[in-house]
Order: C-alpha cells, then structure tokens, then sequence
C-alpha cells in the first residue's frame, strides 16, 4: 500500500514537470511567434529598405563647374577634359599588385599613392578611384595595350579646371583646390553636405570661394545595384547633375594686363573703379601666382617657393596690405573741412616750412615753405604745413567722423574674401588697440600726423579707390563688385548683380567740385604733371609717399637705404575730370616718390582705358623734382 502512495506522487510530480515544461514551450513559442510578427509584419518596411539599401547604392556624379569670363567674354577659368587612370577596387585581383605593374607602363610618382590610399579610405569598394590624372597621349596608348592585364583598371575622361590666363587676376579669381577638414566643417555649417558627396575640389580664395554655391552646381546620382560582395551589377536609374552657374566679370582683362604690365617686377596693387556703380574694372596684386599650380594639389617644391618668397605673392595687397596713404589723404582732408565749416576755399594761411605745435615743430616738405596758401595750393603743391594746421583745428574726432563715412577704416564689402579693415585712428580705436593704460590716452600731437595722412592711418588700395569714388560719386556709396551676372547654363536665365548703394554721405556738390579741379590741378602744374604731360585728356590725381620706418630725427635719403626700407608710392586719380568714367589707386611698395612710380602706373592704365592705346612696357619711373621731398624730421618723412 505504501508502494502504491508512493508511485501515486511521483507520478503527480512528474505530470506537474510536464505540465510546467509544456506550458515554457508554448511560452517559448509564443514569444517567438510574436517577435516574427514584429520583424515581418510590424517592422517589415524598415527592414525591407535597410536590405534594399544594402542591395542599392547612390553613386554621386559630381556637376560641372560653372565658367568664370570678363566682361568681353575672355575666359578666365574653365574644365576642359583629361585622361585619368582609375582602378575600381571591387574588381582587381590584387590592389597593390595591380598598382606596381601599372607603375611599369605609366609613371606613378609616390604623391599618386598617397592620394590613391587616401580616397581609398573615404570611398566605397565599387567606385573608381583616380591613380594618376592627366594622361599624355602615349600613356594612353601604352595602357590601352596592356589592357587584358588589368582586370578592373580603366582609362576614363574627367574635367579638370583651367586658367587660361595663368597669374593675370589670380588674386580676385582664385583658385580651387582639394576639399580639406575645414572645407567639410565649412560646408556642414551651410548645409550643403549631401551636395558635396563625390566632389574633391573646392574654392579656397578669391571669386572661387566666395561664389562656390553658385560655381559648384548640383550633384547627380546614379542608383547602382552590388552584389554580396560589393561588386556593382547594373544601374537602376541616373539623374544627371546640374550644372554649376557661370560668372560674368565687371573686369576689363585687356586693362588688367595693362595695369599688371605696368607695375613690371616691382610690388605693389592697384585697384580700378567705376565710379558710378561700384564695378572693379582691374584689381592687381603685384606679384602674382599661378592658380593652375593648386587645382590638383600643389607639389612641394611650387608651394614651399611661393609660401617662402620674400615678394609673398600670394598676398593679395590690394585689398588686405594696410600703410598710410600719405599725401593721398589730403584732398579728403580739404572736403572734410568744407564740409564742416572749418575751413572756406579762399582762407590762406602763411606757410614757414614748419609748424610749431608744444614743444615740438613738424616740418614742411619745402624748405622755407610755400609762401601764402589757399585750398587749392594745398592741394596741387601738397603743402604739409597747411594740413597740421587744418588737422590741428579739426580735431581727431572730427577726422574720423568724416574718413569714416566714406568707407575708410571699414572694409567695402567686395565680393572676394580676406579684406583687412585698415586703421582709422581716433581715441577709441586706441583704447581698442592697446592692452596698457599708458598707451591708450590720445595725444593732441598724434592729430597732426593724421592731417598728412600718416601717423597711424593705415587703408588698403581698395579703400582709398573707394573713399575717392564716393567723393566723386557726390556722397553715394557703392559697394564694390566684381561679379556683374551669374547665369544658369541650363535655361539661359541671367541674373544681373545690380550696383548696391549702401549710404549717402553729406556732400555738397560745390565742394566736390571744387576738389575736383584742385586735383586736376595736380596733374596739370602739381606734383603729377610730369606723369600726365601731353594727355589728351583731363585727369585729376593727388601723389603720396608714406614712410616704411621710423627715422628717429634722421634725414630721409633714399639712396643710402636698403630698397625694402625706401617709403612707399601711392597715387589716387580719376579722369575725366567733368564726368569721371574710372577712379584708380596705385600703391608700389618702396617705390619712393608717388609721382615717380604710382604715377605713371596710373597714366598708362588711363591711356588704354580712355583711348585704347597699349604701352610699350612697364611703367618708367618719372624723376623727382629737385625740390621734392626733404625731409628732416620724422613726422614729416615721406611726404611731397
């Protein structure tokens, strides 16, 4: 009987196992069953397009980009197509192995490598990937021969961009060159990533970076069909990329060779407006690079040539080299006091070749002085004595108030990028500027070296071409541009770049015109006659010579400097006089008297401008007047 008990509740343990294991099972199966149906039923759509993105691939096709002309037409940047040598990975039997037997037909230099491993690390397996670009015709036909042993290996045509032109207006075209980290964090922040899939090349300075949306044009797709192992199979389907815009110049290329002629082997810029709108006609920055040099990635020796020359001729001086405009600052100097009532056109002053300010005496550019001065004398003999005076009576504030509305100390705006601001001096730009209290206090004295355009007054080329345009332009400021349409290659549309007016500056029209002539009377009997002698045209202008150095109480003689120490030239003109068409500033570095180097830079760019005559070479240096600048003390260095 107790046997029998026994087996009873064993029997009872084992069915309540049984029991309890089954009813795991269903609970096993349940959950099971429950997770197919979220895989497949509820989440079948998401997984359907992850295995269909695995299946597919977007291949990006990189547009082309939009051309760069003058505004006659030249072609000053485009793509022409190359031969390129690609390998598409997915399809070689060996990478390294196809690589040293191409090496045996076409040259592979180790730079070709480096690229190759590089883009190899950021493309995918069944894309091809350029090994070297550029093939010669020979290369070509060596490949094509040897064809059979390069399974996944092909000879592809590219577009490459191209300066036609080579250093003529570098500085204001640019250049592109391979996208870099700070390109990608650059485009990220504007958006555009998705359209830069595929593109290697980027604008990195001048028109080409500032108008890269415009140029870059838009990236078209291909959906490609791989295999399990990468491998491309067949092209679902293709949208073709569109085109990048193409950018029309307010550039005269014929004037800009001109003008870059004329500058010769000396440094310097110099910048052309017209004065009615704002449009650059020539921007030179003296010397210059060639852009063809960066488009596929410059090589060691050209970069470490450009980078330590001591001529810096990638720097572009016309709109980013800041110096003081010297005499060139004295017709706004003359208006500012019309303006303000501090002065009238016929009130004279006698000038003794000095003025006493405290304890100190700032000299004149004569010795013995120019006698009895009016405003108009001022200007055309550049007297110094009657600008302390003026600036001493203005006041600082006053100075900068008027330079100010007129575009100095600010930059312009011009549509290419690395503009500097310059230096319009006044009490709060000292206290800007330096970090110790001692040094932040404006002095009396230092208003007087501003009056002559020194002391520390510092403006581009660009600035001072624009103050002058504003001035002739009766107040109305525009802002510079080089760019006058963009176009759309696909539907033809032209968008013109209207002339922006940013202000109107408070000028009245006698005053101006008044300036006018007194600059015409610079050319005519002043220190630009000699430049402009036999013009057939009436041009105003206003020399300038600014000091490289402090002189420490020494006299000024240029001969006995070494030339990187010589004063700088500078020049400002606009012709005709009655209804200005074209405003030019010329700076030469160390070249000495303004109208002994700038000048005549500015007589030929006017000359071709004006009447279409070349010259015949660089512009000669016009001898300096015998009683030109004398210079004792260092206030007055460097002025005419």
């Amino acid at each position: 009987m107790g046997d029998f008990h026994h087996n009873e509740q064993d029997l009872e343990r084992f069915r309540s196992r049984v029991l309890i294991a089954g009813a795991g099972v269903l609970l096993l199966f349940a959950l099971l069953f429950a997770r197919f149906f979220y895989l497949q039923v509820l989440q079948h759509e998401y997984y359907t397009t992850r295995a269909e993105s695995n299946r597919i691939s977007l291949v990006p096709i990189v547009p082309n980009r939009g051309n760069i002309v003058d505004r006659n037409g030249v072609i000053l940047a485009r793509n022409y197509s190359a031969f390129t040598l690609e390998i598409t990975p997915a399809k070689t039997l060996g990478l390294e192995e196809t690589i040293d037997g191409l090496a045996e037909i076409v040259e592979i230099q180790v730079k070709d490598r480096r690229r190759f491993k590089r883009l190899l690390e950021e493309s995918k397996n069944f894309e091809s990937i350029p090994i070297r670009t550029r093939l010669t015709d020979e290369e070509v036909a060596r490949f094509a021969a040897n064809r059979y042993r390069f399974p996944g290996v092909e000879v592809k045509a590219r577009l490459f961009r191209q300066y036609p032109e080579g250093t003529l207006a570098a500085h204001a075209i640019g250049y592109i060159s391979r996208i870099n980290a700070k390109d990608v964090e650059w485009i990220e922040e504007n958006g555009h990533t998705a359209n830069y899939k595929g593109s290697e090349h980027i604008g990195k300075v001048g028109l080409e970076q500032h108008y890269e949306f415009e140029l870059h044009g838009t990236t078209g797709y291909e959906q490609v069909e791989v295999d399990a192992g990468g491998r491309a199979v067949r092209v679902l389907s293709h949208t073709p990329p569109i085109p990048g815009n193409n950018l029309t110049l307010t550039l005269d290329t014929k004037l800009q060779q001109v003008a870059e002629a004329a500058f010769g082997t000396r440094r310097g810029s110099l910048v052309a407006l017209d004065p009615s709108n704002g449009a650059v006609l020539a921007l030179v920055s003296a010397p210059a690079f060639d852009p063809n040099l960066f488009v596929d990635g410059i090589r060691f020796d050209d970069w470490d040539e450009l980078n330590n020359n001591p001529d810096k001729p990638m720097l572009n001086r016309a709109i980013y080299s800041a110096h003081p405009p010297g005499s060139t600052f004295k017709p706004l100097m003359a208006l500012a006091a019309l303006t303000q009532g501090k002065r009238s056109t016929t009130q004279a002053i006698a000038d003794p070749g000095y003025f006493n300010f405290g304890n100190h005496r700032f000299m004149d550019d004569k010795v013995g002085g120019h006698g009895m001065v009016d405003m108009w004398k001022s200007i055309v003999v550049s007297c110094n004595t009657y600008y302390y005076q003026l600036a001493n009576d203005m006041g600082i504030d006053n100075i900068a108030r008027f330079m100010g509305s007129l575009g100095l100390g600010s930059r312009t705006e011009i549509d290419i990028p690395g503009e500097t601001t310059g230096v319009l001096p006044s009490p709060e730009w000292k206290q800007r500027r330096f970090k110790k209290r001692e040094h932040q206090k404006w002095y009396a004295g230092e208003t007087i070296s501003v009056g002559i355009g020194q002391g520390y007054n510092a403006y581009t080329t660009l600035q001072m071409a624009h103050a002058l345009a504003n001035v002739l332009n009766y107040g109305r400021v525009f802002r510079p541009h080089i760019v006058n349409t963009i176009q759309d290659p696909t539907s033809g549309e032209v968008r013109k770049v209207e002339p922006q007016p940013v202000r109107q500056v408070s000028l009245r029209p006698e005053h101006v015109d008044f300036v006018k002539r007194a600059m015409a009377g610079v050319n005519k009997e002043g220190t630009g006659s000699r430049a402009f002698a036999g013009a057939p045209y009436e041009s105003g202008g206003k020399t300038g010579t600014a000091q490289v150095f402090s002189l420490k109480g020494q006299k000024y003689v240029a001969g006995q400097l070494k030339e990187r120490l010589r004063d700088h030239s500078w020049f400002v003109a606009f012709a005709p006089v009655e209804q200005p068409r074209i405003v030019v500033a010329v700076m030469v570095e160390n070249g000495g008297f303004g109208a002994a180097s700038a000048a005549p830079i500015a007589r030929q760019v006017f000359d071709y401008y004006l009447l279409g005559k070349l010259p015949g070479g660089p512009a000669p240096e016009v001898e300096a007047p015998e009683d030109g600048p004398q210079q004792a003390l260092e206030n007055a260095h460097g002025q005419d």
